[in-house]
């Protein structure tokens, strides 16, 4: 038995790490790195790296399509960092707030050549800490050294990228009575996941037959259109609609995954509505911010609906992405029920762009 950390929890001690600005220092088998998130770094930090080497600026190749600069990594680029860069240009170089205003930030220096291997761990682990998808990776000799010296959180890829790319296992932390206005019959389940991250709900809706497909919901959390009601999107009609549908057939489950703005967090959900009112569609605003159509890991509700004993689910839901992940997992989509409610004249571009481009069923 030790009281050393696990490799879970030094990744969530690494994401704390990288949104406080924390350095952290990732190893790949003889190299080394000093990672640190582009959003949270200071000068004086910067200033720091800068005495210790020559730090290369690590975007996605979605970022690097709005810079204009090819990706030799295929999935990243690597830029060199020239000596008269400061804090403004990595900032503008993370976020594309001001793309419009100022759109040439070049000519840029790619490096070829050599592994990336380490710049693309770095960029998993600042989206996995919902920040935007742009890291300083300062090549170092001796990375445990280092570490141990400055008290850095150390991680060596061989164990950091399979818990990286799982789902971490969920456990049910408890669960109990609670009367909603869909149904005096409701119980609200809470489930935690083993790596310290957010808590996910199910909502039970009366009591459904384990033995029979169950009428299920997976719903991502919106904070701004199921508590405030916005009209950009359609997530609190569809909410409300699919937990009065189970109401009124007096059973089913509603999965509420906290993954906000799609997986990439409601700071950055928000920078995508910014862009979006710089007349980007939704998925051109996640491309300019670095982020994929769709960040989700619909593996959490496979995950909770076999750990409520269900195998077989009648899934109310426009997208097929979720029938596939459910499918892949072990479950069995017996039907998928539609659900077409709270189109607005604010979300009608919204709902058309993911009918086009994300193959939702609208």
């Amino acid at each position: 038995m030790t009281l050393a950390p696990s490799i879970i929890e030094r990744l969530t001690r690494a994401r704390g790490d990288l949104r406080m600005g924390v350095p952290v220092v990732l190893t790949d088998g003889p190299q080394a790195a000093l990672v640190v998130a582009v959003e949270a770094l200071s000068a004086a930090r910067l200033e720091a790296l800068r005495g210790m080497g020559r730090p290369e600026l690590a975007i996605t190749a979605r970022r690097a399509e709005t810079l204009k600069t090819p990706a030799y990594d295929g999935d990243l680029v690597r830029l060199a960092l020239s000596d008269d860069v400061g804090l403004d240009w990595l900032a503008a170089m993370a976020d594309p707030a001001d793309d419009l205003r100022v759109p040439m930030k070049g000519p840029f220096h790619s490096l070829r050549g050599g592994s990336a291997s380490l710049h693309r761990a770095a960029i998993a682990l600042a989206k996995s800490a919902h920040l935007l998808p742009a890291v300083l990776v300062l090549p170092v000799t001796d990375g445990a050294a280092l570490a141990a010296s400055g008290n850095l959180t150390l991680l060596a890829l061989a164990e950091a990228l399979p818990e990286l790319d799982r789902a971490s296992p969920l456990r049910e932390v408890i669960s109990a009575r609670l009367p909603m206005a869909a149904s005096q019959a409701g119980r609200l389940h809470v489930f935690r996941p083993e790596d310290g991250g957010e808590d996910h709900y199910a909502i039970e809706i009366g009591r459904p037959d384990r033995q029979h497909p169950v009428l299920a919901r997976l719903h991502s959390a919106c904070f701004t259109g199921d508590v405030l009601g916005s009209l950009k999107c359609d997530c609190g009609p569809q909410l409300r609609a699919a937990l009065a549908q189970m109401g009124a057939e007096g059973a089913g489950v509603l999965l509420y995954l906290n993954q906000e703005g799609r997986g990439i967090g409601l700071a950055n959900k928000m920078r995508a509505y910014s862009l979006q009112d710089q007349g980007f569609d939704t998925v051109q605003a996640n491309h300019r911010l670095g982020f994929e159509d769709d960040e989700r890991d619909f593996r959490l509700g496979a995950g909770m609906l076999r750990q409520m004993g269900f195998s077989a689910v009648r899934l109310l839901t426009n997208n097929p992405r979720k029938l596939a992940m459910l499918a892949a997992n072990g479950l069995t989509v017996t039907e998928r029920v539609a659900l077409h409610v709270g189109q607005t004249e604010q979300n009608a571009a919204y709902l058309a762009t993911k009918a086009a481009k994300s193959g939702h069923l609208l």
